[in-house]
């Protein structure tokens, strides 16, 4: 399908609106709409949080009568059933909207296709793949949550540039300096839970929160302690919600966690550490589109060796520690290259004196 320039356009302009609802949309996409009439912007709207109003209804309210015959450029195939609000379907209808253009459909199966079905069914005509990789892109999580059920999960990690991550006596802070450190606050925000291992809270007893800047929700923590050791007066079962996850159905370990306020969750696997899968799942069913992993190299390993890492944030400082230190990884020893794991730079650049690599797996 061919789009015109102004079609680009007004979906790019939809695109910046959704992005300001980086931080605040979970457990929804972040979606945004521009409304235009005879070539002219009428309404803008974008999604700031669950239970508000969605991009399509803003926008809708700002432009008022205005908007009859015009077109709508939506990030997100439009809803036609009823959630926390009504469906936005029933109200670009209602606004007598001539034509509908999204970025692409909505992975929710209580939506795909059926919000452009309704739309066509009323007369409207619809187009959509506009700027779909973008959009797609900005929901990596809530499209993972709805087609794959676990959510996204993105690693980050601070090392040297001889991918050390701390010394043998466990000093790890900072070997990133402080625009690195920055920048991985903006990461741990836009996610819906921080996940770390019970060697990171014991060796550097860390907060988890988000810092440095603004935000209206802190994310979920969560911690994964097989034998449910995390120490009572550690920092990061203060000041928001905890989740730790345990192996072992200990009475008396998981009554002394409950009080501090933390929530226990028991999930063994036949080795009797945490199944993570299913602690990724369980995620997921509780709304968690994106989880940012800061752990330390074996919780790291585990969830590679496991397959469940889609990202690696990793901030390389210019610096050598030593052979002696500790990696990022604690993976099994190789005897074939062909066993290594492969990787596709997404993007690279430089973060103040330190470089800041984003990657895939193929």
């Amino acid at each position: 399908m061919s789009f015109s320039a102004v079609d680009h356009g007004m979906m790019a302009r939809a695109l910046q609106l959704a992005q300001r609802g980086l931080w605040s949309t979970s457990p929804n996409p972040r979606v945004g709409c521009v409304l235009v009439r005879d070539g002219e912007v009428v309404g803008e709207g974008w999604h700031a949080k669950a239970g508000e109003p969605h991009a399509e209804v803003i926008a809708l309210v700002a432009a008022g009568d205005r908007v009859r015959g015009g077109t709508a450029y939506v990030t997100l195939e439009p809803c036609g059933h009823h959630g926390r609000t009504p469906p936005c379907t029933e109200a670009l209808i209602a606004a007598g909207i001539s034509r509908v253009v999204v970025a692409m459909s909505d992975p929710n199966p209580l939506v795909a296709g059926k919000g452009l079905a309704m739309l066509e069914a009323a007369g409207i005509k619809t187009a959509s793949g506009l700027l779909e990789n973008e959009v797609r892109e900005l929901n990596i999580g809530f499209v993972s949550r709805m087609t794959r059920g676990r959510p996204w999960l993105r690693l980050k990690a601070a090392a040297s540039l001889d991918g050390k991550t701390a010394l043998n006596n466990g000093i790890s802070q900072w070997i990133t300096g402080p625009e690195a450190r920055r920048d991985g606050q903006r990461w741990r925000a836009r996610a819906c839970a921080v996940l770390t291992g019970i060697g990171t809270v014991r060796d550097d007893d860390p907060q988890l929160n988000v810092r440095e800047f603004e935000t209206s929700r802190q994310p979920l923590r969560v911690v994964v302690d097989s034998r449910l050791e995390t120490p009572l007066t550690s920092s990061i079962l203060q000041g928001g919600p905890v989740l730790i996850a345990g192996a072992v159905d200990n009475a008396e370990k998981m009554a002394l966690l409950r009080s501090t306020g933390a929530e226990v969750l028991i999930l063994p696997n036949a080795a009797g550490k945490v199944e993570l899968k299913d602690l990724l799942e369980e995620l997921a069913r509780r709304g968690v589109n994106e989880v940012h992993a800061e752990a330390g190299f074996k919780l790291n390993g585990s969830l590679l060796r496991e397959g469940l890492v889609d990202e690696l944030l990793l901030y390389l400082a210019p610096c050598l520690i030593g052979h002696d230190a500790s990696g990022m990884f604690n993976l099994p020893e190789l005897t074939m290259l062909d066993g290594r794991h492969r990787l596709q730079i997404r993007d690279l650049r430089q973060v103040g004196a330190d470089i800041r690599l984003i990657a895939r797996f193929p």
